[in-house]
């Protein structure tokens, strides 16, 4: 078994158990207790566990879903260079949709501006109401409205998602790691996301850097589904690496 098999199945036991035993997981796994101690190691630095005497728990941060003023706030420059490194992804006249990220907001800004006759389709409250007057046509999934998120979501919002095909689907997560792939903490909108996906051409992930190498309580899917990466710094050599493992595309602000 490679290191990252027996990863994915330590956090199984996390989500399962709330905690795992380093003594416990060397016998199952059949490795020595140095060896569990590098793989919790690695899962604290993911943010997906936290290493606690003898062992470690589950970061119950993992599925917290914070409200949209406040994810808005968070990173917001790194927000903003993303923005600008998405442009040569879209064309005048081309059809996408977004989710409810603030990244995604940030990148409709640049979009809007800089292209012609777009299409948009979202089930953000916030890109209905800031962009309705740009000259774009706007098409809202309907459903039902979180007071919180200042998003839709239910079956009315994957209906209007499923009728549409479009040029692409820009979309954000909470974490991205090696192991896991792209999680989330919203599970009605991750739903969402994973339906834009598959009705898109292309797949352009938007992710600053404080999401890599971290997991969230909500899978998505793997990279072998997103096309473009698009993020505010280089990545590390081991993640440029195994992006092109997957053929993804990476775009990012040059190294300084």
């Amino acid at each position: 078994m490679r290191a990252f098999e027996r990863r994915e199945l330590i956090i199984n036991k996390l989500y399962r158990n709330k905690k795992v035993h380093v003594a416990d997981l060397a016998q199952d796994f059949d490795v020595s207790e140095e060896t569990i101690r590098r793989d919790l190691e690695k899962l604290d630095k993911e943010g997906i566990a936290k290493k606690s005497y003898g062992g470690a728990i589950l970061n119950v941060h993992t599925n917290e879903d914070p409200s949209y003023s406040h994810r808005h706030a968070v990173n917001i420059d790194a927000k903003r260079a993303i923005a600008a490194n998405v442009l040569d992804l879209i064309n005048d006249g081309d059809s996408l949709m977004t989710d409810t990220s603030s990244t995604a907001f940030e990148a409709l800004k640049k979009i809007t501006e800089a292209k012609k006759n777009l299409t948009i389709i979202t089930n953000s409250l916030v890109v209905l109401s800031e962009f309705q007057h740009s000259g774009h046509k706007l098409i809202s999934t309907g459903g039902v409205l979180g007071a919180e998120t200042n998003s839709f979501v239910g079956p009315s919002a994957s209906h209007t998602i499923q009728r549409y095909n479009v040029d692409a689907a820009l979309f954000s997560c909470k974490a991205l790691s090696m192991t896991g792939g792209l999680s989330d903490s919203n599970e009605a909108e991750s739903e969402l996301k994973i339906l834009m996906r598959q009705q898109a051409s292309k797949a352009v992930l938007l992710a600053d850097y404080s999401k890599f190498d971290r997991i969230a309580f909500v899978k998505l899917f793997g990279f072998d589904e997103i096309d473009y990466i698009v993020t505010d710094g280089k990545p590390s050599d081991e993640w440029i690496s195994f992006l092109n493992q997957y053929q993804v595309s990476l775009l990012h602000n040059p190294a300084e």
